[in-house]
């Protein structure tokens, strides 16, 4: 059995706008688990499809990574409004823009290269 929380219930509005926030990361790791799936399947980038593999298993850990941190995130973020403190910190935004920077550039060299 759960327990219950503790604290004061916040505004439904931020409760409903965490869960919106929760819900468009785990758009996001959707959208990285099939972008490596695809780049595995379509991409051509030699002769043993080495980079296509190594772009697809960065973006389906990227999904993984993405996923935990979004429900670690969304937990932090309902335990602090509802003891009143400020919202917690997270990389997370910034681990994405630079994973998706660093598998584009990847994948245009590589593609340029080829």
């Amino acid at each position: 059995m759960t327990t219950p929380p503790t604290g004061q219930e916040p505004d439904y509005r931020f409760t409903l706008a965490n869960e919106r926030t929760y819900l468009a990361y785990l758009r996001t790791s959707l959208a990285c688990y099939a972008g490596g799936l695809s780049a595995v399947q379509f991409l051509d980038l030699g002769p043993d499809r080495i980079v296509a593999k190594i772009i697809g298993a960065i973006l389906v850990c990227a999904g993984i990574v993405t996923t935990a941190g979004a429900f670690r995130r969304w937990q932090l973020n309902q335990a602090a409004m509802r003891a009143g403190a400020r919202l917690p910190v997270t990389r997370l935004p910034l681990m994405l823009g630079a994973t998706i920077a660093v598998v584009g550039v990847l994948g245009l060299l590589f593609s340029l290269w080829r």
